[in-house]
């Protein structure tokens, strides 16, 4: 009998406290030795970005003569990748059980580190396969977070932590970063909004759907407030989610060509592997 291993043990708890998480995350804003804790222990080092869904994207960037969206700057990063491992299931869809979004659409590993994830958790994939992944991820309404995530070598007891890229694309009911508004602002802050991206609400053509507020926002930015939509632009990081549920335009994101260029140069300094 094959005894379980360290990456099953950690899957299992993982699943069986991931609705604990917002209890376990309101502890860091209580207890600064908690906080230091979980800081140094999943969070460490972590730089984070949001890439919005673009599906619905307000405006396409002229680069180069082409068309040029802001998920292009993830397929761009995947097709200078030698080693790339897409996890089989999404962790978090399959832990909340989720049967809104496919549980099947799971985090995409990028850079050397990427080789030592057990074959049972992800298999290693071609730049052509993680390509049509991100766009099944797009169409299926999820938003993309690319980054180092500590976390994620912790749970798959892999070395060394800073040797793996984590692109994740994530639902509004499932995503672990839906913890962000309960956790303590150092930790949080590690998960940034990409500067230059600008989601507006219009007043004038919103019809009071609501559909907007129903746990769409992964960071609790939209509420309703004297029986009116209202968005806090400080809390809003940009995923571009309420803009695809809204029909009616009231919702929309904008990109600067300088937007393009400060992610592309972020990200292309977490590459451990450039051409």
């Amino acid at each position: 009998m094959r005894l379980p291993r360290f990456v099953d043990i950690s899957r299992f708890a993982l699943k069986y406290i991931f609705n604990w998480r917002f209890w376990i995350a309101e502890i860091t804003k209580k207890s600064n030795i908690y906080r230091n804790i979980i800081d140094k222990t999943l969070f460490e080092d972590d730089e984070i970005i949001v890439i919005p869904n673009t599906i619905n994207v307000n405006q396409k960037i002229e680069s180069e003569g082409s068309e040029f969206l802001p998920t292009e700057v993830i397929k761009d990063v995947i097709r200078r990748c030698r080693d790339i491992v897409i996890m089989n299931t999404c962790l978090c869809r399959t832990s909340n059980g989720c049967s809104d979004y496919p549980q099947d659409i799971g985090c995409i590993f990028l850079d050397p580190t990427a080789n030592k994830i057990p074959s049972h958790i992800g298999r290693k994939a071609t730049v052509k396969e993680a390509l049509t992944q991100v766009d099944e991820a797009d169409a299926a309404g999820l938003s993309h977070i690319i980054g180092r995530n500590k976390i994620d070598t912790i749970w798959m007891n892999i070395k060394p932590t800073k040797g793996l890229l984590t692109i994740c694309h994530c639902c509004p009911c499932c995503c672990l970063w839906k913890v962000y508004p309960n956790l303590d602002d150092s930790i949080s802050d590690k998960l940034e909004k990409l500067e230059g991206v600008e989601v507006k609400l219009h007043e004038d053509k919103c019809k009071m759907c609501k559909k907007c507020l129903d746990e769409v926002c992964m960071f609790q930015a939209i509420s309703l407030k004297d029986n009116n939509i209202s968005i806090d632009y400080d809390i809003c990081r940009g995923c571009g989610l309420c803009v695809n549920v809204c029909k009616f335009d009231a919702i929309t994101i904008n990109y600067t060509d300088e937007t393009i260029d400060r992610v592309v140069n972020r990200i292309d300094n977490l590459l451990e592997i450039k051409e």
